[in-house]
């Protein structure tokens, strides 16, 4: 009994230490916070549609705003 939960617990830490291997952070660590932002916004964490939302909606306002300059440039 004393042996298998000993499996168990190895077996346990394995598997935890292999999600912290440094080769996942240095692929996030090349992430734009752009694409971190996107990744989050398709989780299912509560509230990441907001961060979705926010995206689109400062997109939309970068769009807007770049159209209204382009508008005063070319009279």
């Amino acid at each position: 009994m004393l042996k298998r939960g000993l499996l168990i617990g190895g077996a346990l830490l394995a598997v935890s230490s292999a999600g912290c291997a440094k080769e996942d952070t240095d692929a996030r660590a090349t992430m734009t916070q752009r694409e971190k932002d996107s990744l989050l916004a398709r989780s299912p964490i509560p509230g990441a549609k907001a961060v979705g939302k926010s995206m689109t909606v400062a997109d939309s306002a970068t769009a807007r705003m770049n159209r209204i300059d382009s508008a005063q440039q070319n009279p």
